[in-house]
């Protein structure tokens, strides 16, 4: 006889949860790879150049913040345009801002790059703020469209708070002398790029120009690579170089699922979705061997957070009190604790949530933060509190339910002695179309009704109803 076990039911009764677990996950997959920065045109960047014929390399950072991935993406044009022997890669740029080190890495390339780099900030409306500002002082021309504007370098804490004071002294000090040394390189205005790091000062396209910031204006790219045509440019090596961009085949270069990916993974909220989700997938599988889908799902999702952890800055005390309120929600599942425990696991997993992420003193973008947003914090942990009351909440009605199969769930029904019941020989019932070997304590003659008090083995033990 098959019997079902009371963890069987538990598991079967998370089913629709773990399902949930999955449709979450879906989602937030399926808007990462609809950003943006997917959904960029692939144009012509497959098309043969033919044989004497000239071309640029065009690629965007449109609305995206410097980290790894943007810094990866344009090392990899600039070694594409050197390999198409392009005659210029221009940069289309409308970026808040980001991260020094990937910064510091983009102007390294930029300056010893073998091909002419052009910054372009375009649209109208965009801006070369922060981290933006480095990178067009690196570039060989620089050109911003009408309605753009560029500046505020300040360097700012991860969380967008103040640094302390002798901290922001050293870290000023050291920005302004890096900002510096990049004006000087590219014959550009000195005194200006001192201000917009000390003085966060940012100005218009037209001020630009004026203040020998940026090398023209230009409405379009068409007129980028007419104006930026007969310019001489010296690049890495000192090699000098005419540009003949004017006519040239534009190519494009959206970035690759590659760079798509790790520009996604730099984003703290969408690192710390993939973490919760991770952890609450393996939860569901080890909890509830068999599920198999949200233990797949949540191995890939915390694999995916792991790689994030390679590109943004954790911090451990962080990990460990979401850790920790993790576990005491699993506690609440195993203890009857009255919501002790739960309320516990929240606080620890709200605070955790808040400190995952190490703010690093060396951030030049007031709007990049490297703290997970409080919006997505609150719903993450009252969703995980409402999840455990309600896995609770199953456990102890499961608990409470009468045994539907099995030996246990014959005790207390009746059936029909179909031979005597002796006390010391025993008898025959049948209950539910099946005749079992019954005992009782006293004689029961046959055709009387009895109701079931044990099961013992392969008997019953019953009494006269």
């Amino acid at each position: 006889m098959k019997r079902a076990t009371r963890r069987g039911r538990v598991s079967r009764a998370l089913a629709p949860l773990a399902f949930a677990t999955a449709f979450v996950l879906a989602a937030a997959l399926t808007g990462a790879m609809l950003s943006p920065a997917a959904a960029q045109p692939s144009e012509n960047a497959e098309a043969p150049v033919a044989a004497g014929e000239r071309s640029v390399l065009v690629v965007s950072i449109e609305n995206m913040t410097i980290n790894p991935g943007s810094s990866d993406y344009l090392r990899a044009a600039i070694i594409e345009a050197e390999a198409r022997r392009s005659e210029a890669l221009v940069i289309e740029l409308d970026t808040p801002g980001g991260l020094v080190d990937s910064t510091r890495d983009i102007v390294k390339e930029f300056l010893a790059s073998p091909v002419p780099v052009i910054v372009y900030v375009t649209p109208p409306g965009a801006r070369a703020g922060s981290a933006g500002v480095m990178i067009t002082l690196a570039s060989h021309i620089a050109a911003m469209a009408p309605g753009t504007n560029i500046g505020a370098a300040h360097p700012v804490a991860g969380g967008g708070q103040e640094i302390g004071e002798e901290m922001n002294k050293k870290i000023t000090n050291d920005t302004v002398a890096w900002v510096e040394g990049i004006a000087e390189q590219r014959g550009r205005n000195r005194e200006w790029a001192v201000k917009a790091v000390r003085d966060s000062v940012s100005v218009t396209a037209t001020d630009a120009l004026e203040k020998k910031v940026i090398d023209f204006v230009a409405t379009n790219l068409d007129d980028v690579l007419a104006k930026a045509d007969g310019r001489t440019v010296t690049l890495g090596g000192g090699i000098e170089k005419t540009l003949a961009t004017k006519g040239a085949l534009v190519m494009r270069r959206p970035p690759g699922l590659k760079h798509r990916l790790i520009m996604r993974l730099a984003d703290p909220n969408l690192a710390y979705i993939f973490m919760m989700i991770g952890f609450l997938g393996i939860y569901a599988e080890f909890s509830h061997p068999g599920l198999i889908f949200p233990g797949v799902i949540g191995a890939v999702c915390f694999l995916l957070f792991l790689m994030s952890t390679q590109i943004l800055p954790i911090n451990v005390v962080g990990v460990i009190l979401i850790v920790v309120g993790l576990a005491l929600f699993i506690a609440e599942v195993q203890v009857t604790s009255y919501g002790l425990l739960t309320l516990g696991g929240a606080i620890s997993l709200a605070l955790g949530s808040l400190f995952l992420f190490d703010v690093p003193e060396k951030v030049v973008d007031p709007d990049y933060s490297f703290s997970v947003s409080p919006a997505i914090v609150l719903p993450v942990t009252v969703g995980f509190a409402l999840a455990v009351g309600l896995i609770t909440w199953m456990v102890v009605r499961v608990h409470r339910r009468r045994p539907q199969t099995g030996a246990e769930s014959i005790v207390g029904t009746t059936g029909v002695v179909t031979t005597a019941i002796d006390p010391l020989a025993g008898g025959q019932v049948k209950l539910a179309g099946e005749f079992w070997h019954a005992k009782s304590a006293v004689p029961v003659e046959a055709g009387a009704i009895v109701r079931v008090v044990a099961v013992k083995g392969a008997h019953i033990e019953v009494t006269p109803a």
